[in-house]
């Protein structure tokens, strides 16, 4: 059995210990016959007499310690959720058994279109701080951001071991590079099992999904053991040849498995998720027919649709020119890896592609979400420095819109058409097919694993309820089936299962620019209100002396209206903000927070009552 794995370098070599075999013991031999008839007369002549033997006495018995007659208390093993519950992204559980932690996953979602500035939102590490040293590492099923984007802040926190495959924690290593931070980057391959602390046995199992090198984890502990399928499809004729171990998940199955942890993203989605393979011929159709330069837009996470590009441009005579930071990392890190083989001189810079005709042309971008400092929206805007869209470029977006994407994607697939280009998108063509298991692909996970107790983790409220239904429905109690929030706890035992509410704090915290955490409610709600109605800044010089306005008030607008079109409402406002100042003066007020907020509040119902809007006013006073 493979034991615990060994840190390894920046090259990411693999290198694990291997546990010695039990030795057998030596069979007992058998002592030879004896005939005893000879001597039993001799025997019998020189026995010694015989005394009468004395009445034994029965040894009073000691009396049990009440420790010894106390029941020992069941083992208990804790799930506690910290993200990926009730949303899409930030895919983060604990799992907890006496004094040792280990956790799964550690992602970021990215912000709502109410929340103004914000880069990323990533899980709240308070709990995991507080715990201290019962962190005892953290694995990686695979490398989507929204299972690896928040690690290099949990390293901040917390430099704990990541154990994962090879493609997670390159990617980890350059977000850790960046960051200009460290860690202990532990290989583990499919198949092999390692010891974490002193309570945590896990296996590492090959999945299949839209990244190379994803797992499960099938997870034991005293109290039993726990799997998690991570993000996965059943796809029987994967692109790399490696296909889903189901050979081994019906073992664990059989084995037993006290919870299974199961994504819900496909669970509304009938039938079965179709293989890579199906994109990969529609692609090559789209290369065969084409005359003119082919732009394709994907996830840069896609190893395999990426490899099946290039080598499509290959077999064509094209030329490969790779656009987009994070998708030039991920084609230098697959190389690097082993995981794309490209033949030499097939990728150019994309500062070089001006130098080849149209036909002689690949292009692979990213944008395929319409993200607008994406390299493809830049296209479509004309702000490309290397790229201009023409007339007859035939644009693939080789993906399908992330709920809430869809207006954003379609704005840049319209302004693509509008320069003339063809643009291919899952609409037309299957050009893209999901990682994600289907209802049927789930069903097989549940007949394959067969756990007592069931929760259904990453999706929205909608997604857990239906994937809990549909374990009910293969035949789950529904007392053995839990839908937990972020920040609840779920403890189990051989026998029970209890949900604890609210345990920990685990809602998302903001992340802008360099700031963690800074921005809040408060801050987003100005925002709000900023983008909603814009603002009015009043600014007046007071003599507190003389009990006067010594200058102004003078009222600049943002986004509120334009002052050269609405000059009788602006100076309305400044009469009326001067006649709230005075009466404050001559009311012998002199703080300076009560006058700003007499001011604001007599200045909002005034703006409101001539508008009905409700901008943001923010008066300025200067003391002379």
């Amino acid at each position: 059995m493979n034991e615990k794995p060994k840190q390894v370098s920046a090259g990411l070599t693999k290198s694990l210990t291997t546990g010695g075999q039990s030795s057998r013991g030596k069979a007992a031999r058998k002592s030879p016959a004896r005939s005893i008839g000879r001597t039993k007369a001799k025997a019998e002549k020189n026995a010694p007499e015989k005394k009468p033997a004395k009445p034994k006495v029965k040894a009073k018995a000691k009396p049990k310690s009440k420790a010894a007659n106390a029941k020992k208390p069941p083992e208990k093993v804790r799930i506690i959720p910290l993200g990926g519950l009730h949303e899409i992204g930030k895919n983060m559980t604990a799992i907890e058994y006496e004094n040792e932690i280990i956790i799964i996953d550690c992602g970021l979602s990215f912000p709502d279109d109410d929340m103004f500035g914000i880069d990323k939102v990533i899980p709240d590490f308070s709990y995991l701080k507080n715990s201290g040293k019962k962190i005892l590492g953290l694995l990686i099923t695979h490398g989507h951001e929204d299972h690896i984007g928040a690690v290099p802040y949990l390293i901040k926190e917390l430099n704990i071991p990541v154990y994962g495959n090879r493609f997670p924690l390159g990617l980890i290593e350059n977000k850790l590079k960046e960051h200009g931070l460290t860690a202990k980057l532990n290989v583990v391959n499919a198949g092999e099992t390692f010891r974490i602390g002193s309570n945590f046995k896990v296996e590492a199992i090959r999945i299949t999904h839209s990244i190379v090198d994803s797992l499960c984890f099938s997870i034991d502990t005293p109290a039993g053991r726990v799997f998690h399928t991570g993000d996965f499809k059943i796809d029987y004729t994967p692109v790399d040849g490696d296909p889903i171990d189901l050979a081994r998940l019906a073992r664990v199955g059989d084995e037993g498995v006290l919870l299974m942890m199961a994504e819900s993203t496909n669970v509304f989605r009938q039938g079965y998720t179709p293989s890579e393979r199906v994109v990969g011929e529609t692609l090559d159709g789209i290369f065969r027919d084409a005359k003119s330069r082919i732009i394709i837009a994907t996830f840069s996470s896609n190893v395999h649709r990426i490899k099946k590009i290039i080598d499509l441009a290959q077999q064509n005579g094209r030329k490969v020119a790779v656009s987009g930071r994070s998708m030039v990392t991920v084609v230098d890190l697959a190389q690097e890896l082993g995981y794309i083989d490209v033949p030499k001189n097939t990728i150019i810079d994309i500062n070089q592609a001006r130098n080849y005709s149209d036909k002689e042309l690949v292009i692979i971008t990213t944008g395929s979400q319409g993200e607008p400092m994406s390299a493809l929206a830049r296209m479509a805007a004309n702000e490309h420095k290397a790229v201009k869209i023409k007339p007859g470029d035939r644009v693939i977006l080789s993906s399908s819109p992330v709920p809430g994407n869809e207006i954003t994607v379609a704005n840049v697939v319209n302004k693509l058409i509008e320069k003339g280009a063809e643009v291919i998108y899952s609409d037309i063509a299957e050009i893209h097919v999901s990682g994600h298991a289907s209802r049927e692909e789930l069903k097989l996970m549940h007949a394959l694993i067969r756990p007592k107790y069931f929760m259904p983790v990453h999706g929205e409220y909608r997604h857990l309820q239906a994937h809990a239904e549909l374990a009910q429905e293969l035949g789950k109690s529904k007392d053995n089936v839990f839908i937990l929030n972020n920040g609840d706890a779920l403890t189990i035992t051989g026998k029970t299962a209890v949900k604890e509410n609210h345990v920990c704090d685990a809602d998302g915290i903001m992340v802008d620019g360099l700031g963690v955490g800074d921005v809040g409610n408060i801050v987003l709600r100005d925002r709000r209100l900023l983008s909603e109605s814009g603002l009015i800044i009043l600014v007046a010089a007071i003599d507190k002396d003389a009990r006067s306005i010594a200058s102004g008030p003078d009222i600049i607008s943002r986004g509120f209206v334009y002052v050269r079109e609405n000059e009788d409402l602006i100076d309305a406002a400044r009469h009326h903000a001067e006649d709230i100042i005075n009466s404050c003066l001559d009311k012998n007020i002199k703080d300076w927070n009560s006058m700003k907020t007499a001011v604001r509040e007599g200045l909002k119902k005034f703006i409101y009552n001539r508008t009905k809007r409700s901008p943001v006013i923010l008066p300025i006073f200067l003391e002379v």
